[in-house]
């Protein structure tokens, strides 16, 4: 039995509670890689999370887009067309914030139909270029990021000041 089929579309206020489920899923993961470097998920994470990227929707430099198959949403991404950063020395480009696939659904192209849906509309919004980061021990999302071009510019480094 196949799965269903994946449609990539732009977020909409009813996805508020699938992004919040995510985005908190996101947070989860990246503590699991890292939990002096990246915030742990609270009780109300998937709420603020969700509220959070609902106030984004009607952003006119903001793409919110998710994967929706057989009705349920597995994916999102979240990314926006900024100027000049002078903190990042960088020129105008866009920026993915966020990528994720719920992990039921990993490994089937999801992140990859993600991802390339979220490069054109960044692309249609005027970005030259887009940069991201990525968690030193996210290998899989590594992988995806190379294959699809990106070519890695910078390296974030963390120190404990209290340890």
């Amino acid at each position: 039995m196949t799965a269903p089929a994946v449609n990539i579309r732009p977020a909409t206020p009813a996805d508020v509670t699938a992004l919040g489920r995510l985005g908190a899923l996101l947070v989860r993961m990246h503590h699991d890689f890292d939990p002096k470097r990246f915030m742990a998920a609270a009780s109300w994470t998937e709420h603020a999370y969700g509220s959070f990227l609902g106030t984004q929707l009607d952003e006119s430099n903001i793409v919110i887009l998710v994967a929706e198959r057989g009705g349920e949403v597995v994916g999102y991404t979240y990314a926006g067309v900024e100027g000049n950063d002078y903190m990042s020395l960088r020129g105008p480009a866009g920026v993915l914030y966020d990528i994720v696939v719920d992990p039921a659904n990993r490994r089937q192209g999801v992140g990859r139909m993600l991802l390339d849906a979220t490069l054109a509309a960044l692309k249609a919004r005027g970005a030259p270029r887009v940069v991201l980061s990525t968690a030193e021990r996210n290998s899989d999302a590594q992988r995806l990021f190379d294959r699809a071009g990106f070519r890695r510019t910078m390296i974030e480094m963390t120190r404990e000041l209290n340890d």
